[in-house]
């Protein structure tokens, strides 16, 4: 909500003033600061934004950020050294250990455009640490020989990525690295919702099945298969047809009973939905729809009542999704 992120500014600002205090923050009502929020296009409450060497020109977003540690991080991380440097293995094991999730760049050279992106996305995911190293000894001992970006949960590495120079691009690779802030297949509720729409993946896969199914088990592995390999791309999201409280989600997909178990992509900027064309939810099925949707070539959806016999009998024509674009477009 506005007044806990409101409170978690505040933390921030109070700690920051004793660590960096020619870092200002403040705090704007926009309510009736009509011309304010033309000029700096604020859509969104709360909305922060970071302006640098005083000028009022282009304040950089700080977006999906909740806890006033990682406002800390994500300050310092602007107006200082976005990742530390890692010298010996034992320094790497201190930054993978310290945490549940660590990110370590382990490059040839310090000077090139990998390592510029790797800085760069470090900047826009301040909910964990940052290290990057060039010594061969550290490279030998983690068994890497090209730029590689590794993620660490929980002291082991579940995700590796080679950067190639120059060709990695910033937003995936933030993309990428934020969805590990979540479980690879998040059930939806109350608590989950704003951490799924924190991460800044626009695709979104949902599935709707009862959790106490007998079947529910064998879906379930299939799914948390499938999501594996488009982590970063799509996210996996269950949504509990059990759950009451759910009811909302199934309307806005116009999900019935008879449609579960049931499998649908939601595109968040264009609000665009589409239905997996096959029944069965098998890994082959789930894996073939997200490529088809990732390609362009996934249909859209659009949950229609069927088209009325007299439709076309009166001198005001009745349109349904079925009819509308043969004949409107």
């Amino acid at each position: 909500s506005s007044q806990n992120l409101s409170e978690e500014f505040a933390e921030a600002a109070r700690q920051l003033k004793k660590e960096a205090p020619r870092i200002q923050f403040g705090k704007i009502d926009v309510t009736h600061q009509h011309d304010l929020r033309k000029e700096f296009n604020i859509q969104a409450f709360p909305t922060v934004k970071f302006f640098v060497n005083g000028s009022r020109k282009d304040p950089i977003d700080c977006k999906g950020v909740r806890q006033a540690s990682a406002f800390i991080t994500w300050v310092k991380r602007r107006t200082g050294p976005s990742t530390v440097l890692i010298n010996s293995t034992d320094q790497a094991e201190a930054i993978i250990k310290a945490d549940d999730l660590a990110v370590i760049g382990f490059f040839r050279e310090l000077h090139n455009d990998s390592v510029e992106v790797f800085c760069e996305t470090a900047r826009d995911v301040p909910e964990m640490p940052f290290g990057m190293t060039a010594s061969e000894d550290v490279c030998a001992d983690y068994g890497i020989q090209k730029n590689t970006l590794v993620v660490f949960k929980k002291g082991k590495p579940v995700h590796s990525e080679v950067l190639e120079d120059g060709r990695q691009n910033k937003l995936s690779l933030t993309r990428l690295i934020k969805t590990f802030t979540l479980d690879l297949v998040t059930e939806y509720n109350i608590e989950t919702s704003v951490k799924i729409f924190d991460v800044p993946v626009e695709n979104h896969i949902l599935l709707f099945t009862p959790t106490n199914s007998d079947t529910f088990n064998v879906i379930y592995e299939n799914y948390k298969s499938a999501a594996k390999e488009f982590r970063g791309k799509i996210l996996f999201v269950l949504v509990d047809t059990n759950e009451a409280r759910n009811g909302r989600v199934f309307e806005y997909f116009r999900i019935r009973d008879i449609d579960v178990p049931a499998v649908r992509i939601l595109n968040l900027t264009s609000d665009a939905k589409y239905k997996m064309p096959a029944d069965e939810v098998t890994v082959k099925n789930l894996k073939e729809f997200c490529q088809r949707y990732l390609n362009g070539k996934a249909k859209l959806h659009l949950p229609s009542e069927e088209i009325p016999e007299d439709w076309d009998k009166m001198p005001v024509k009745v349109l349904v999704g079925k009819n509308f674009n043969t004949i409107v477009f």
